[in-house]
């Protein structure tokens, strides 16, 4: 225990909110000082859920209060914005993902980190489960041998009414896409983890054929090349019976690693398996949430919080992350022109 208490306040106070208000107040060495929406009424159940001040103007709420962090918990399009003035104004910054919706705001968002010398957080919480850990570790270590070909799979559902409801869902310009963006990226963002080169090309198709109220993806399938040799491709799409559990499976030279909603398995050819899952004791009480969000907001912003208390380099920071950004970006690229999309060196 360090016995100083980190101030923290939110932007945001949508569907997300919850698992980073309660992560906060959870925590011995945190409190939460603020939130923020610009729905008033939203701003005042929040703040009288937590206990806490309530601000509108994001601005005003890091003027005033002076925070050492701010969750960003926004839509997509606020993210380079809100996480910049944080920066500058001398917070560490835990952003809902995606960086940004272009690269180059993500870029820019990672330049002004460096620069004030603070750090951004990017939430892909599923990094710290304990099955995503076991096939990173196994990979990184070597011992499956070299990981040649990779799979991601994600079939979910999500109603015309989930976009009625939402005044940026479903856009272009506000959410910056569909089913890759929202939904796949947390999926797309664990294969390109567990794999962690640089990627070559991207070959993607993407198209909606199910929601007429928006224009964006609700569908998308591609390859993607490594520049070490390695190939992966993708199925995403929106309009399943259900979530079905997220799938990922890659070969290696020795074994075949599965990634099943949280649950990993290690099949050696010899015969014998590792297996890891989340902790059936390790609950807590969000409220009413999505389940599939399990508790990796909770590990992930206890782990931030302790980096920041003892001076550490936090891992998941933007600089991290950048490549599933560029992975993003390069499939809505490649989808719209029907071309393979080459990334840069």
């Amino acid at each position: 225990m360090s016995g100083r208490k980190l101030k923290a306040c939110i932007i945001g106070c949508g569907k997300i909110f919850p698992m980073h208000a309660v992560s906060v107040s959870s925590l011995d060495d945190a409190v939460l000082l603020a939130v923020c929406d610009n729905k008033p009424e939203r701003a005042k159940a929040a703040s009288e859920r937590f206990h806490c001040g309530m601000y509108t103007d994001y601005r005003e709420m890091i003027d005033k209060e002076k925070p050492d962090v701010v969750h960003v918990c926004t839509p997509h399009y606020l993210h380079p914005e809100m996480a910049i003035y944080a920066l500058e104004s001398g917070c560490d910054v835990v952003s809902e993902k995606p960086i940004a919706i272009t690269l180059e705001d993500a870029l820019r968002e990672e330049r002004v980190a460096k620069e004030c010398g603070r750090q951004l957080l990017i939430s892909f919480q599923n990094r710290f489960n304990p099955g995503s850990v076991l096939i990173k570790d196994a990979i990184d270590s070597g011992k499956v041998g070299k990981v040649k070909s990779a799979r991601a799979i994600v079939t979910w559902s999500r109603s015309d009414e989930y976009y009625s409801h939402s005044d940026w869902k479903g856009t272009w310009d506000k959410e910056g896409g569909g089913v890759i963006i929202d939904q796949a990226i947390h999926t797309l963002d664990l294969m390109n983890w567990f794999l962690g080169g640089k990627i070559q090309s991207v070959k993607a198709t993407i198209d909606n054929p199910c929601h007429d109220i928006i224009k964006v993806d609700d569908v998308a399938e591609g390859l993607i090349t490594y520049r070490n040799g390695a190939t992966a491709s993708f199925y995403a799409n929106n309009y399943y019976g259900y979530d079905a559990p997220v799938e990922i499976e890659l070969v290696s030279d020795l074994a075949i690693l599965r990634l099943v909603g949280e649950r990993a398995t290690i099949s050696w050819f010899d015969g014998h398996e590792e297996i890891a899952d989340r902790d059936p004791r390790e609950k807590f009480e969000f409220g009413d949430v999505k389940q599939y969000w399990g508790v990796g907001h909770m590990r992930e912003i206890r782990y931030f919080y302790d980096c920041i208390l003892h001076g550490k380099q936090a891992r998941n920071t933007v600089s991290d992350v950048m490549e599933t950004q560029r992975l993003v970006c390069a499939i809505y690229e490649s989808g719209k022109s029907g071309k393979v999309v080459s990334l840069p060196e």
